[in-house]
């Protein structure tokens, strides 16, 4: 399938209505997703991005019916990753001397992914492509988020295709972000941030710098995957440059693991005591072996501050615990305060190493921590919604 864009852009890319985890398993994706491919029509022809190899053979069977596959000029590769790169061997065997213009770490990325000898012509900030009345302009944008990832600016149509900036993993046959529920596109937007990008916000902040320094006109911004930006698409750049800004509202994120129920009921009158002192505090509680792990970590990106709880099991905590914090530990979220808590039988220590995990994951210890042996009865449980209350505070 394939859809104008304008006279000269067409999208011939793949939507994945079934698509639900991603990146091995370490992101879930509950809307789906798509793998946006441009097709860019001028005197010359050039491709933009093909798709995932699980579509490979349907992505080059749809482009036959788009375009003479021989009438393309130039392979444009924004960013080597297998769910962007994956049908070119599918593609190459079609026309295997159509030149692949990507950076001289997208030569050495696809190289090491499909082991051929292909055309490769390597650019870097600045250089151009001229397809006839229009150009191709190519901006490098390393560690966005691969040390390989660009951006391509197409003159006269005023269209940004910017790989995974700006993306979402997100299906619809909508097509552009004013079609969409808006509640979900920004769900899935800073869902999308907050587990793939965060981790390079310095380098966000320095490239969005870089583009505006351009002055560039702007009516399209194209990235690969979701919808496309075309009402107010600056609303986007503006949104990433809030989220790369350490990023907090007024929300406390309570996280936990349990055994037999002790430690839930900790979080929960903690809970009660963070809003009883701060009712205008947004507090929201998650058990990380039965809630969705990109919800979480994306709760957390929005908390100014979180409570990590588990009892102490075989002297440590829980593994549901340990596998969401070494994904919080990777997604390096700045100026976030914490604190740790948990149930203990007779030894106790798994606060401690809580507490130590989250200055691991860059967070500020605002105390040592709570503990309480066995099943807490009303005393203990007020005493955690006291913590609570005093947790508030500090805040």
């Amino acid at each position: 399938m394939s859809r104008k864009i304008t006279e000269k852009v067409t999208w011939v890319g793949k939507i994945d209505w079934e698509l639900e985890e991603f990146h091995g398993h370490e992101l879930t994706t509950r809307r789906g997703s798509s793998y946006n491919s441009y097709l860019v029509q001028d005197e010359k022809t050039a491709l933009i991005d093909t798709v995932w190899k699980p579509f490979d053979d349907e992505f080059v069977a749809s482009l036959k019916n788009t375009i003479d596959l021989s009438s393309i000029d130039y392979i444009i590769m924004n960013h080597n990753e297998i769910d962007h790169s994956g049908a070119l061997p599918a593609l190459m065997r079609e026309i295997p001397g159509t030149p692949i213009y990507c950076t001289k770490k997208g030569e050495e990325i696809i190289r090491g992914h499909y082991h051929a000898d292909w055309n490769f012509v390597t650019v870097k900030t600045g250089d151009r492509l001229s397809l006839g009345k229009t150009e191709l302009v190519f901006i490098e944008a390393p560690m966005l988020h691969w040390p390989d990832t660009m951006f391509t600016y197409l003159t006269g149509e005023n269209i940004l295709f910017s790989n995974d900036g700006f993306g979402q993993h997100y299906a619809s046959e909508a097509l552009y972000n004013d079609k969409v529920d808006q509640a979900e596109l920004y769900d899935e937007a800073m869902k999308y941030y907050a587990n793939i990008l965060s981790p390079f916000s310095p380098m966000v902040t320095k490239k969005i710098k870089d583009i505006l320094a351009l002055d560039l006109p702007l009516s399209l911004i194209c990235p690969s995957h979701g919808i496309i930006w075309k009402e107010n698409p600056l609303q986007i750049v503006e949104a990433y440059q809030k989220w790369a800004a350490a990023y907090q509202e007024n929300q406390v994120t309570i996280i936990y693991d349990t055994m037999w129920n002790a430690t839930r009921r900790m979080a929960e009158a903690i809970a009660e005591g963070i809003k009883e002192a701060a009712p205008d505090t947004t507090v929201k509680l998650f058990n990380t072996s039965t809630d969705d792990k990109t919800e979480i970590t994306t709760e957390i990106f929005k908390s100014k501050a979180i409570l990590a709880g588990s009892p102490t099991v075989n002297n440590g905590y829980l593994y549901n615990m340990a596998g969401i914090l070494e994904l919080v530990k990777g997604l390096k979220f700045k100026k976030k305060k914490a604190a740790a808590f948990g149930s203990y039988g007779w030894s106790g220590e798994g606060t401690k190493l809580l507490t130590e995990k989250l200055k691991d994951c860059g967070f500020e210890p605002l105390d040592d921590g709570l503990r309480c042996a066995w099943m807490p009865d009303q005393e203990k449980l007020e005493a955690c919604r006291q913590y609570g209350r005093e947790f508030a505070a500090k805040l």
